[in-house]
C-alpha cells in the first residue's frame, strides 16, 4: 500500500479521497507539477530502484523526480488505492523519432482507468509531453488541455497518442492495449536505465508542467511553454543550469552532481 497521506503532501493535495472522475483529474494536474520528470539516476550509474518502497523513499520523502516507471507506477498505486479500477499498460516511445525508424522497445508505462463507463489514460511520466489531465480513451478524439491538444490514433494493436505542436500532430508513444505485469516493467526499466544506448544514459533532461508554464531542460537548453504563449529558449552555462535544477524543478541538487551539469554546459548549440 502506497503512503496517500505522504503523496497529498508531496503534490498539494487536500480533497477527497474517492475514485471519482474530479479526483483524478486534479490528481493528475498536481503530480507532474510538484514531481519532476528526471533521470539523474542514469548519468551516475546508480541505476533505478522501481520497487514500491524505492520510489516512495526517493520521490515522496527525498523530493527527488523520476521517469515513467517511477512515475506512473507510483501514480497507479495511489489511484488503486482510492478504489479506482486500473490496469498497468507498457508501449513504445515514438517521441522525436523518424517515421521510418526501426520500433524502440516497450519502455514506457501509463495506466488505463476504468471511471463512469468509459476509459481513460493517466500518463504522468512522459517528459515535456505529459498530458495535463487524463484523457478519454476514445479513437481521433480530438482533446485539448490546458497545455496542449491530443488525440489517440488508432493502430491494428492499440493506440498512439499524438499532441498538435505548431500545426502538426506528432507521435508521442504506441501502447498496446493487452495489460502489463509489474515484472514487464522491471525487465524494460532496467534497459531503460542501464543500457547503452537509452538515451537516459546520456542525456541530461528535465521536464515539469505547472498550471503557468511547461518547462524542458535538455543538456544546457531551458525551454519554457507558457500556457498561450510563444516557446522561450534559453542557454544555460553550469550554474544556470543548477539553479534551473532547484528552482524551476525543485529538485534537492547534490554536490555530486555537478559534473554532469559541467558537461551539459559544454554541449555545443543546436
Amino acid at each position: 500500500m502506497v503512503d496517500l497521506d505522504a503523496y497529498f503532501a508531496r503534490i498539494g493535495y487536500a480533497g477527497p479521497r474517492e475514485p471519482t472522475l474530479a479526483v483524478l483529474r486534479e490528481l493528475h494536474a498536481l503530480h507532474p507539477a510538484a514531481i519532476t520528470f528526471e533521470a539523474i539516476d542514469c548519468l551516475l550509474d546508480r541505476g533505478v530502484d522501481v520497487s514500491p518502497a524505492a520510489v516512495e523513499a526517493k520521490l515522496l520523502h527525498a523530493r527527488r523526480g523520476g521517469y515513467c516507471f517511477e512515475q506512473n507506477g507510483l501514480f497507479f498505486r495511489v489511484l488503486k488505492a482510492l478504489g479506482f479500477e486500473v490496469t498497468a499498460l507498457g508501449g513504445r516511445v515514438v517521441w522525436n523519432q523518424p517515421a521510418d525508424a526501426p520500433l524502440p522497445p516497450r519502455t514506457h508505462r501509463v495506466t488505463r482507468v476504468e471511471l463512469e463507463g468509459e476509459s481513460w489514460i493517466a500518463d504522468v511520466g512522459f517528459g515535456s509531453a505529459i498530458p495535463a489531465e487524463p484523457l478519454r480513451l476514445v479513437p481521433d478524439l480530438i482533446q485539448e488541455t490546458p497545455h496542449d491538444t491530443y488525440r489517440f490514433a488508432p493502430y491494428d494493436r492499440g493506440v498512439v497518442l499524438q499532441v498538435q505542436r505548431d500545426g502538426a500532430w506528432l507521435p508521442c508513444w504506441m501502447m498496446p492495449l493487452d495489460p502489463c505485469e509489474e515484472i514487464d516493467f522491471e525487465l524494460a526499466n532496467w534497459w531503460t536505465s542501464a543500457h547503452p544506448t537509452s538515451h537516459f544514459r546520456h542525456n541530461l533532461l528535465a521536464a515539469r508542467t505547472a498550471p503557468e508554464a511547461r518547462y524542458a531542460l535538455l543538456f544546457n537548453r531551458l525551454t519554457t511553454r507558457p500556457v498561450g504563449g510563444e516557446a522561450i529558449k534559453q542557454t544555460l552555462d553550469a550554474d544556470g543550469i543548477e539553479r534551473a535544477l532547484r528552482e524551476i524543478f525543485l529538485l534537492p541538487v547534490e554536490p555530486s552532481w555537478r559534473p554532469i551539469i559541467e558537461r551539459a554546459a559544454a554541449h555545443p548549440p543546436e
